[in-house]
């Protein structure tokens, strides 16, 4: 089972790693484009006013050109520690115990708009790139990305959970994948998506998946684990799930 999960603007800093080495990623298929991208952001670190046009940013982030600036020497951490904000501090990654950490590195992934997508182990060092952002000279990162993270996405071989947002997503489709969507029910038994605080919901559901004994191969079993750890996650077609939070 490989659980993919959204990204965060926010990274954390600094790392106990040495310096980014593209080989020793997962998907390595990915390493000249993500080669490419890296490149293009520490050209563009040395101009402030188009980085912080490029990026979306304003003049109070110019740190975060700086950060893309070290890309390449820049200390690392895995990437499930380089992430924060709601839905890993709901995923809590800090309290799994040693087992329980090992099945997280191998279940969980994150989508990146600079790396494509990184496995929770693989260090990374802290960047700036949002999945709508368009870099000078280049077209848009859903059109660079699609073509070479679709195959290796679609190679994975195993039951994938797909937890993205939705500009993620649009980088490169996963066919079979299952998705979830966090609902909220009234007494009367209405239901309406969840918008607050579906990525805590999300990383609560990360979690249970990454941290189970079992390994889940079925939807009805994707289910049964979120029940065990009261989720309440209900089928609502072949490939979708409805987690149901309450009103």
């Amino acid at each position: 089972m490989l659980v993919l999960l959204p990204p965060s603007e926010t990274k954390a800093d600094g790392g106990d790693g040495g310096p980014l080495d593209l080989g020793a990623l997962s998907f390595p298929e990915l390493n000249p484009l993500r080669r490419k991208l890296i490149d293009a952001l520490v050209d563009l670190s040395a101009d402030v006013p188009a980085s912080l046009a490029a990026l979306g940013l304003s003049e109070r982030q110019q740190g975060e050109v700086a950060r893309n600036g070290r890309l390449w020497t820049a200390p690392t951490t895995p990437a499930l520690r380089r992430y924060t904000g709601v839905l890993y501090d709901a995923l809590d990654a800090s309290s799994f115990r040693k087992a329980e950490l090992a099945r997280a590195e191998r279940r969980l992934a994150v989508a990146s708009a600079l790396f494509g997508v990184v496995r929770a182990g693989d260090r990374i060092p802290a960047y700036r790139l949002s999945g709508g952002s368009a870099l000078p000279g280049f077209g848009t990162l859903r059109s660079l990305w699609r073509p070479v993270l679709e195959p290796a996405l679609g190679e994975v071989g195993e039951l994938v959970v797909d937890l993205r947002s939705g500009t993620y997503a649009a980088l490169a489709r996963v066919p079979g994948a299952v998705t979830v969507r966090v609902v909220t029910e009234d007494a009367a038994g209405r239901r309406k998506t969840v918008s607050h605080h579906n990525k805590a919901y999300k990383g609560k559901l990360a979690a249970a998946l990454a941290t189970s004994r079992s390994t889940p191969s079925t939807v009805d079993g994707l289910v049964s684990v979120a029940g065990k750890a009261g989720i309440a996650v209900e089928r609502t077609g072949e490939h979708e799930l409805e987690l149901v939070t309450g009103a």
